[in-house]
């Protein structure tokens, strides 16, 4: 990756400028800065942003491998629609989240959870080790503590949940932890405005003693149930928002 010294014109893209401007453009496209407009050349970047070709190069590059953009002939480069975006991507989702807050993407993203969180819960009450429940175990007494005020709870509630996806044994599985980081930062905003509530404890430990005892379906169960309610609160409120528009 190329690495230019940072410019006093440049300030504000850090001492990395190809990784600065990534992130800049990145956030710009996910967020709607370019909707209806036509993507900048790579020279018209080079210059808005005073940075040498090949950084705004790199940059574009790297988009373009993230589903962002995509270089047609005679149209240059152009934004790829939502479908294309890689949204596994650890970028992509951080740059979600800048997005305004959007109740049909809280649902997808909650959908997905259905299908994943479940069956990782399962498949943890079935190969867990040893560390894999005391990982599991030190989030949750995190999560009690921060009912008292002792931390951060969104945080730890988090780490419970990606501490299950770890205890899976699946490497697959493992690999939606930015997924679920990111859907869970959304989710646990929304249904505590909803709701008025923290995230329900004893929900959470139910999960985790089917783990321990090694019942698969008591956990399954258990994990579905927790996301499942969120699905619930998110269609509830789809509703209202429905019938308000009428």
């Amino acid at each position: 990756m190329h690495v230019e010294k940072e410019s006093a014109t440049s300030l504000s893209l850090g001492r990395n400028l190809t990784v600065g401007l990534l992130d800049h453009l990145g956030k710009a496209i996910v967020t709607g800065f370019y909707d209806n407009k036509i993507f900048p050349t790579e020279a018209a970047l080079a210059d808005q942003y005073k940075v040498s070709r090949s950084v705004t190069r790199e940059a574009v590059k790297m988009l373009t491998a993230k589903g962002l953009l995509t270089a047609r002939p005679r149209q240059g480069t152009v934004i790829q629609p939502t479908l294309y975006w890689n949204l596994l991507d650890k970028d992509v989702l951080r740059w979600l989240l800048e997005r305004k807050f959007s109740l049909q993407l809280l649902r997808q993203f909650t959908e997905l959870r259905v299908s994943i969180e479940p069956k990782g819960a399962e498949l943890a009450a079935r190969n867990a080790t040893y560390e894999d429940l005391q990982r599991m175990k030190a989030a949750f007494q995190r999560m009690a503590e921060a009912e008292h005020g002792h931390g951060d709870p969104t945080q730890a509630d988090i780490d419970f949940h990606i501490s299950i996806l770890l205890a899976s044994g699946n490497p697959f599985y493992y690999q939606f932890q930015e997924l679920i980081r990111t859907a869970l930062q959304t989710s646990i905003k929304f249904t505590t405005r909803i709701n008025k509530v923290t995230p329900n404890l004893e929900a959470h430990e139910n999960i985790m003693k089917a783990i321990f005892d090694r019942d698969p379906q008591r956990a399954y169960a258990a994990m579905f149930l927790i996301v499942n309610d969120v699905l619930d609160v998110i269609h509830a409120q789809e509703e209202v928002n429905r019938l308000g528009g009428q």
